[in-house]
């Protein structure tokens, strides 16, 4: 009885430690991840607005979503992101689509 009680042990015991472990490693995978640059971000969005016009191409709200868009990606690329990121969320917005947030 006493042998059966220590081979379950053994059995058991490693698969614990190895579920922990891999529980263990995945959250600190998603907890340490760095957050996104700024450029990164302007690249993102910008594809969304992109990917947003084609879904959206009849609405009126094109033509000023691609607007918004061209002047975004003219900050982005003059190293004003953070205003080419406010653009390109209005341009979604018009377009009635919320942009995406990377971080969740």
């Amino acid at each position: 009885m006493q042998r059966r009680s220590i081979r379950l042990v053994g059995i058991v015991l490693p698969l614990v430690l190895i579920t922990a472990t891999a529980a263990r490693s995945n959250v600190s995978a998603t907890a340490h991840q760095a957050p996104i640059s700024r450029s990164e971000r302007c690249s993102r969005l910008s594809r969304q607005v992109d990917e947003a016009i084609e879904k959206h191409a009849k609405a009126m709200q094109v033509t000023e979503a691609k607007a918004l868009q061209r002047k975004a990606n003219r900050f982005c690329a003059a190293k004003k992101q953070a205003q080419g990121i406010r653009l390109l969320a209005n341009a979604l917005k018009v377009l009635g689509v919320a942009p995406v947030d990377p971080n969740q």
